[in-house]
């Protein structure tokens, strides 16, 4: 869709459409986090705490889900807490963003949805806890993110503490640099690992100012190169879960899926659910944290971008 026949199916919310029209750094959220990434009531309340910092930074948050068939950019305080308590909401990718909008469904909009439902609006920026990828075994299962692809055409700037640490991150940097997609490690040399500040991968590009970030990006847009670009930012020091220890809760998490047969859209939440369990609450925490510190950061970026 182009984004005149898809804003018939678009509400945008007050402040963030005040914000747009004015030409004021909006930051677009994800909801898939609330919907399927964390448990009530936490989920509510990063939410809202996330909207808090990026208001905070001078930005205006716009959350985006689907509600009963309708693209919503940016959430009221009613409309986020009962996302939060949805039950059974879709987990919303590119295949199947349209068909929730026209059954009249609720759902959470993943990376790649999120970046598409971005763009329909003119949002440039999008904040996010970690992307999907390739999956750990993903040569039998061919189980790889659309995030991936959506990196590759939709031009967003995506602000992540990496690729979630559940994924082979070696394969997923592999396919994004077969997409085109820069991978921009944030005042760091080796690419985060979610719950870790570090992964044992190199990073492809550092940048360590919002305006360079900013800069690389319109640079981009005046050579006419297509899509986004991925900003790994490592979660704070005194957040992170410390890579080997994580490591053994992952390997167990995924063992418990492979037993349990859980395939497709269901292993990502199953095996941060799984990590929850396994961590005794702490991954859920840094989680929080990553997210919030991502948010900060994409909204300085936002209004780099508007300086431009």
């Amino acid at each position: 869709m182009s984004p005149e026949t898809a804003l018939p199916h678009v509400d945008v919310h007050g402040p963030v459409a005040l914000a747009l029209a004015a030409g004021r750094p909006v930051v677009a959220l994800e909801s898939t986090i609330i919907t399927h990434g964390m448990p009530y009531p936490e989920n509510s309340w990063m939410a809202a705490n996330v909207e808090a910092i990026i208001q905070a930074e001078g930005a205006t948050p716009a959350t985006i889900a689907v509600v009963d068939g309708r693209i919503k950019i940016g959430l009221s305080e009613d409309g986020r807490s009962a996302l939060a308590r949805a039950e059974n909401p879709m987990k919303l990718s590119r295949a199947d963003l349209a068909f929730a909008v026209a059954e009249g469904r609720t759902g959470g909009t993943t990376v790649a949805a999120t970046m598409i439902a971005a763009r329909m609006v003119g949002i440039s920026v999008f904040a996010t806890g970690g992307i999907g990828g390739v999956h750990t075994g993903a040569e039998s299962t061919f189980d790889i993110s659309a995030d991936l692809d959506e990196l590759a055409r939709t031009p967003v700037i995506v602000v992540s503490a990496g690729p979630k640490a559940i994924l082979d991150i070696e394969k997923t940097l592999e396919v994004l640099e077969t997409r085109g997609v820069p991978v921009v490690a944030y005042g760091v040399d080796t690419v985060p690992a979610f719950w870790s500040r570090a992964s044992r991968f190199a990073a492809p590009l550092r940048l360590d100012a919002p305006d360079s970030i900013a800069r690389f990006h319109a640079a981009r847009r005046a050579l006419g190169i297509e899509g986004g670009m991925l900003i790994a930012n490592p979660v704070p020091e005194q957040d992170e879960i410390a890579a080997e220890i994580m490591a053994v809760h992952i390997a167990e998490a995924q063992a418990a899926a492979t037993a349990a047969n859980i395939s497709g859209k269901r292993v990502t939440p199953y095996l941060l659910a799984k990590i929850l369990e396994l961590s005794e609450g702490a991954s859920l925490k840094t989680n929080i944290a990553l997210v919030e510190n991502n948010a900060r950061l994409a909204a300085r970026i936002a209004k780099a971008m508007q300086s431009l």
